[in-house]
């Protein structure tokens, strides 16, 4: 297939192989038959590759697809993560071409893995530091368990809800589901906090278990600090003392305003920011 390449875009591995073409069969293509990872690379080393993996090769099993060897990809991961200093690297692992018209699989389709290479983007130091202003999305979210958590090809949800807005200074939109539950938002993962405890929405029906989330978890329990992966609707956020999100790139970014409503970031999410800002600058591979 003919690529028309993005000005960030580095490096195109199909299989391996430097700017080989993705196969106009593949179910990719046709059906999103697939999963993404994207890996926030700094310091010349991938963050967390090992959770990337995991969950990666968590949700071939759950798609019955082979991804074939993870050393090879943890390998070509490392490889262009050592080529620069700073960079995102994201692998796709598709089902692979189809060998029958339709959705049916034959079971003999072999897994095709695209890997990129992209120039790490540029970054607003203020949306750490002093947060970020966020809106509520009008779109929601299907609920279906069978795809719930994984990082699949289909992302026309995220597309449509991240249409509906033009203004430069509101950096992202919280998603809930069609059952009115809080999920995420369109490229990350949503906190509150109400006193000392720290609340995350389950991804039990839809939504991402994202790696970054998975790491702020971690740490805070690691740290002391309660948390729950709950069911949230708007009232909760709209009681919440503070408010963040998370993904793999960002780390955790303050919410300052919803809506127009201002928050301010507050003392819990300064303190997870300084729990977890070793781990990102110095890359750890778990």
């Amino acid at each position: 297939m003919a690529r028309e390449r993005s000005s960030d875009l580095e490096v195109v591995l199909v299989n391996g192989i430097p700017d080989r073409q993705v196969a106009p069969l593949d179910r990719a293509v046709h059906f999103g038959d697939g999963l993404f990872e994207t890996i926030a690379c700094r310091r010349g080393g991938p963050r967390f590759l090992s959770l990337h993996l995991e969950r990666l090769e968590l949700g071939c099993a759950r798609l019955g697809i082979d991804p074939g060897n993870l050393d090879d990809l943890r390998g070509e991961v490392r490889t262009l993560a050592r080529e620069v200093d700073s960079a995102i690297v994201k692998v796709l692992v598709t089902r692979g071409t189809a060998l029958a018209r339709g959705y049916g699989v034959t079971g003999r389709e072999k897994a095709t893995r695209i890997t990129f290479r992209y120039a790490w983007p540029h970054e607003t130091p203020s949306a750490s530091q002093d947060g970020v202003q966020v809106r509520t999305a009008a779109m929601r979210l299907g609920e279906n368990p069978a795809l719930a958590g994984l990082k699949h090809c289909n992302r026309l949800e995220q597309v449509l809800a991240r249409r509906e807005w033009t203004d430069p200074d509101i950096l992202e939109a919280l998603l809930f589901s069609s059952s009115d539950r809080l999920v995420s938002g369109t490229m990350s993962n949503v906190f509150i906090v109400e006193g000392s405890r720290l609340r995350t929405p389950r991804v039990d029906l839809c939504g991402v278990a994202g790696v970054m989330r998975h790491v702020v978890l971690r740490e805070a329990a690691n740290a002391g600090i309660p948390v729950e992966e709950a069911v949230l609707s708007a009232e909760d956020l709209l009681s919440a003392d503070e408010l963040f999100l998370t993904n793999a790139r960002i780390g955790i970014w303050p919410v300052r305003a919803l809506d127009g409503r201002p928050i301010s970031p507050g003392p819990l999410t300064r303190r997870l920011q300084q729990l977890i800002a070793p781990l990102l600058e110095e890359p750890v591979d778990a």
